[in-house]
């Protein structure tokens, strides 16, 4: 990017990442609802996610002849964003149970406001130009959640979509703001987090004692797993890392309407989900609202300047 000054560069970086971040997440159902229709359940599916990309990273990054180790006060650090992900990632999933994909999806999308909430408890406070960008994306996102009538709305599944949101919340928070991992590559710190995620799940799974290849059958199964691991869990949270080290953890959030956009694109185009005017409204809002958070950056001038920027 010849002519263009390092803090521009990383802006840049930053918001395509942002955008790579959620169109990758995004494509979770691509991948998620064959295994589950093919009898494969959560846990089994969300190690070998975490596992896979894990294996993945590890050998990309020995090959590259990357630093993997770490000292112990880090990798306490990263064990805790590894469970955050991970317990964000579980959360979802089980909410299904309870709840519609589309109110789950709305509740999932509070992270943005979680994370401006827990940057203002840190006494850095978003612009008005991030907080009207956060309003708009999460009405946007009401629309698209399309709610069935005379669906039963459950506790146990409210309670849960929003955990995943303030977990997924605290992971980009901790990114952003934590001193102690701030020199780590954002690929040691997505193959901790993966690497903490897989044992995480390995662990309920065989303290509940069933197999871990539990619906694993055929090399189609074998196929969306892989899928799984590289494209919404691998790509995903390498983009996630760099763009909420580049540009900030809200703007970051903000960024992710491109995650529920991609699913009920996918829905409509793939599984042959019906989309409606209403959510169509909803992508033109959401998109708007991406736009004018990117035409607005952060003045790098004022006690709050580094908020949104890199750190």
């Amino acid at each position: 990017m010849e002519g263009i000054d390092s803090s521009t560069q990383k802006r840049i970086i930053g918001y395509i990442c942002g955008i790579l971040a959620g169109v990758s997440y995004g494509t979770n159902p691509l991948f998620a609802k064959p295994l589950l229709d093919s009898g494969v359940p959560v846990l089994v599916m969300l190690f070998f996610r975490y596992g896979i990309s894990a294996i993945l990273l590890g050998i990309w990054m020995l090959f590259r002849k990357e630093q993997i180790r770490v000292k112990g006060h880090e990798l306490i650090l990263l064990a805790i964003l590894g469970l955050l992900f991970g317990c964000s990632s579980l959360s979802l999933f089980y909410s299904y149970s309870y709840i519609s994909s589309g109110l789950a999806t709305t509740l999932v999308y509070l992270y943005p406001v979680f994370v401006a909430l827990i940057m203002v408890f840190l006494r850095c406070y978003p612009n008005w130009q991030t907080w009207l960008s956060i309003i708009a994306t999460f009405g946007g996102i009401l629309l698209l959640s399309r709610p069935s009538a005379g669906v039963e709305i459950q506790i146990p599944g409210i309670i849960l979509a929003t955990l995943s949101a303030l977990s997924y919340a605290f992971f980009l928070v901790i990114v952003n703001r934590s001193k102690r991992i701030r020199h780590i590559s954002e690929h040691t710190l997505t193959f901790y987090a993966l690497l903490t995620g897989a044992i995480f799940f390995a662990s309920i799974r065989l303290f509940q004692g069933g197999s871990i290849f539990e619906g694993v059958n055929s090399a189609a199964d074998w196929g969306n797993l892989l899928g799984l691991a590289i494209i919404p869990t691998m790509i995903s949270m390498l983009t996630l890392a760099i763009s909420s080290r580049y540009i900030g953890p809200t703007k970051t959030s903000v960024l992710g309407v491109f995650e529920p956009i991609t699913a009920i694109l996918i829905g409509t185009f793939l599984f042959s989900e019906p989309i409606t005017l209403k959510m169509s409204i909803g992508i033109a809002i959401c998109v708007a609202a991406v736009v004018f958070i990117i035409a607005h950056p952060t003045s790098n001038s004022g006690p709050q300047a580094n908020y949104l920027s890199n750190q």
